[in-house]
Order: structure tokens, then C-alpha cells, then sequence
């Protein structure tokens, strides 16, 4: 007896202090970042500010670790789907609108988006976002230190009914040296009944002359996703890399009964990828070599600048947060960008023993893959993103080994890497200089 009660004591405060893994749920699935605008020219200016589709959200009150703001639903928005885009949090947290629970997100630190089209009420609405006390996934955030309660930016949108969800391309070099991109538009529609609009697209070359355009007419069954897909020939000279960061313009409007519903305009880098045996990336089929050095995801852009003029051509970044503002930099100026899923475990030991690192206890699988799909899709759409890390020092373990076997399931030819995975099989290979 006198063995067995210190041993209850010890479960008993184990399960005390350890933190349980919450899977996020109420979310859209992770995307790109997409800014819908009410009229051509509004999309071609690329504003940030307020406009007839978009309120951005810059008061907000706190109490504790509640922030809290108001939102109007116009008129105008009746008959659209209502969003909420948080950018980023210190930790795990709760949505609610009007008092009611909208989502829960266990990775604050991609941006997560939440329809809320059925709690949100036409005039004035009320916004929280609850963040965790204590966070959840603290174990999986070794980098952080006592955070302070703090949210990133956001904003409410209104899409049509039938919209944009994402865009996604690839390139191929043909024999004669020029590519072929492939342009998908994933469409999706938030009606119970199937519904019909024409996705109208054009792609202009970086002189602004028309690569391609044309019309698609879409159907969606109910709560429906489709994509579309079309064609277009790059010449080898316009191809994106870091010696030459030429983009295109991709120009997307919806139409539904006749009446033109969202535009989006948005540079588009083409480059192909591969992976020669040794580790050696190839860029538009040649081989390049990655001067790296690793630094937060928040760098400014003339940090970006300041980087590229030192002779660095790959930034590899640290586990936490990344800034859209520094992706644009990155594509803009030529620089490759290694991203690098929010997972550090160090504080954890490296020991694959129950009680040890996390990567090696099967109750944080989710939570590993859903970090990595999250990083994956938030920022897969930027040509200065060629690589994908799963983690950093993080031991290893079955997690680990999960998350790199569902992101080998995607048809993508960048790497997915695990610097630490010391010599197993869950790690792309490839080479780098400092």
C-alpha cells in the first residue's frame, strides 16, 4: 500500500498538469489569402482599407484574455456568406458572435477564417475572440515564453453565395523550353439548392498584354466545391526565380443572374520545381544553390531588401507566425522562403518513452497534421515559397512520421523536410548553404 500511493500521487498530478489536445472545429479550411473587392478597379488598386465587401476590424476592447469588437452587416450583404479572417493569436482560441460559439482554432498561428453567415444578424454584431489560459498546445510552442495575450490582424468579408475559395497553379518545362501553367480556381457555394455562376478569368503578362482569357460557366450541388482549370504558355525568359521575379496578373470576377458579384486581381509567379538525388533543387530546370539564414516571419520588407543585397538568396524561416506583407517582399525581390510548420518540442527532451517528447504520443497526431496542412495552405500559393519544414527540434516519432506521409499525399514537387529527423525516412532531402 505504502508503494502504491505514491505511485496514484504521481498520476494524479500528471493528469493535473498535462494539457489535453482540443481539435479545432467551426473553421474554413486553411487557404491562401483571398481579398474580394466590389468593382475592377477597386481590385486593381489593391487597397487594404474598408470598402463595400470588407470592414476591417481595428478596435477592439480587453478584458482578461477576451477581445472583443462590433461589425455591421449591411443590407447588401443579405444573400452572401459572411467571414471573419483572424491573421494570428498567442495561442489557441475561441470565437463567438453574438454571445454564441462560432469556432475554435488550436493553432493560432496560421490565419483562420469562419463563416459566419448563420449567427451574424443584419445591422450591429458582437465579436470575441477567447484566448486559452493556459494554452493547450503550449507543449508544441517551445519557442514561446510566457506570451502576452495578443491578436493579429482581421476582418470581416462578404463573398457570394457561390465564390472564390482558393487558387492554386503549376508549372511544367516543355522540351522545347518554355512552361505550360495550369491556373485552378477552386469555386465553392454555401446553398442547399444547386446553384450556377460564370467564373470569368484573365491572365496578363508582366507588359500587361493578354496571355489568356475566358468564361466557365460553374454548377454546385449543395455546399458544393469545384475547380477550375485553365491553361496557359510561359515563355522560359518570364519564369519566376530568384534572379528574375517576374509575375503575372491573374483577373478573377464571378457572375451570378447577369450581375458581376466579387474581383479579385493578384500577381501569379510561374517556376517549376524539382529535386535532383543529392538534395540539389532545381529552379525552371537548373540547378540552384540556397544560401540560407534563418530568421523570423515577421521581416519587413526593406529587411528583405537588406538580405537579398548581402548575397542571401534563401531565408529560412523560425517557427511562429509569417507576415503576408514579407511573402510579397519575398516574391517581389527574388527570395526563396523555406517555411517552417509551428511545431518545437524541445522543451520536452528528446526521449520517444510515454511521458516524453509529444512527436511520439499518438494524442497530438491532429495536432501535427493540421500544423502542417496549415502551413501548407496558407502559404503554398507564393512562388518564393519552395519548401515546407515539419517541425524543429521536436525529437521524432509517429506524429512526425504521419505528417510527412499526408503532405507526400498532395501532388507538389517541394520538398517537405525535417531537419532533425536525423537520418529517417520522414525527410525530403535537401541541400543548403549558410
Amino acid at each position: 500500500m505504502r508503494r502504491i500511493l505514491p505511485i496514484i500521487a504521481l498520476f494524479s498530478l500528471c493528469g493535473a498538469t498535462a494539457q489535453e489536445y482540443i481539435p479545432s472545429y467551426g473553421l474554413e479550411r486553411p487557404r491562401s489569402e483571398i481579398r474580394i473587392y466590389p468593382t475592377a478597379e477597386e481590385a486593381a488598386a489593391a487597397g487594404r482599407g474598408a470598402d463595400r465587401y470588407c470592414t476591417p476590424l481595428t478596435e477592439w476592447s480587453r478584458e482578461g484574455n477576451t477581445f472583443s469588437t462590433h461589425f455591421t452587416v449591411p443590407f447588401a450583404w443579405i444573400n452572401r456568406q459572411v467571414l471573419f479572417r483572424l491573421e494570428r493569436a498567442s495561442c489557441d482560441y475561441e470565437i463567438r458572435v453574438n454571445g454564441r460559439t462560432a469556432a475554435y482554432n488550436a493553432d493560432g498561428n496560421a490565419p483562420a477564417e469562419v463563416d459566419l453567415t448563420k449567427l451574424a444578424k443584419e445591422g450591429r454584431n458582437t465579436l470575441e475572440v477567447v484566448l486559452s489560459e493556459p494554452a493547450a498546445a503550449a507543449v508544441l510552442e517551445s519557442w514561446k515564453e510566457h506570451p502576452a495575450p495578443e491578436i493579429g490582424q482581421a476582418w470581416v468579408m462578404s463573398q457570394p453565395t457561390l465564390r472564390i475559395r482558393d487558387i492554386r497553379s503549376r508549372t511544367r518545362i516543355g522540351e522545347d523550353g518554355d512552361a505550360t501553367a495550369e491556373v485552378a480556381v477552386v469555386v465553392k457555394t454555401g446553398s442547399l439548392n444547386p446553384r450556377t455562376s460564370r467564373l470569368h478569368y484573365t491572365l496578363l503578362s508582366p507588359s500587361g498584354e493578354t496571355v489568356t482569357t475566358g468564361t466557365r460557366s460553374v454548377t454546385l450541388g449543395m455546399r458544393g466545391e469545384d475547380t477550375v482549370r485553365f491553361l496557359a504558355r510561359i515563355p522560359y525568359d518570364s519564369l519566376w526565380s530568384d534572379a528574375r521575379a517576374t509575375q503575372y496578373r491573374l483577373l478573377l470576377k464571378t457572375q451570378h443572374e447577369g450581375r458581376y458579384v466579387e474581383y479579385i486581381d493578384r500577381p501569379i509567379g510561374f517556376r517549376s520545381i524539382a529535386m535532383q538525388e543529392d538534395g540539389t533543387m532545381e529552379i525552371n530546370g537548373r540547378s540552384v544553390t540556397l544560401r540560407t539564414r534563418e530568421v523570423p516571419g515577421n521581416l519587413t520588407p526593406e529587411q528583405v531588401a537588406d538580405l537579398r543585397r548581402t548575397g542571401c538568396n534563401t531565408i529560412r524561416l523560425l517557427p511562429g507566425p509569417v507576415s503576408e506583407q514579407m511573402l510579397t517582399a519575398c516574391d517581389t525581390c527574388g527570395m526563396y522562403v523555406i517555411a517552417q510548420t509551428p511545431v518545437d518540442t524541445r522543451r520536452s527532451g528528446d526521449s520517444r518513452r510515454v511521458g516524453g517528447n509529444p512527436s511520439n504520443n499518438p494524442a497530438w497526431r491532429d495536432a501535427y497534421i493540421e500544423r502542417a496542412e496549415n502551413c501548407y495552405y496558407t502559404l503554398q500559393g507564393h512562388p518564393s515559397v519552395v519548401a515546407f519544414s515539419l517541425a524543429t527540434c521536436s525529437a521524432n516519432g509517429i506524429n512526425l512520421y504521419e505528417s510527412y506521409l499526408r503532405m507526400k499525399k498532395l501532388p507538389e514537387q517541394r520538398p517537405f523536410i525535417y531537419p532533425e529527423a536525423a537520418g529517417e525516412w520522414n525527410s525530403d532531402r535537401l541541400k543548403t548553404s549558410n
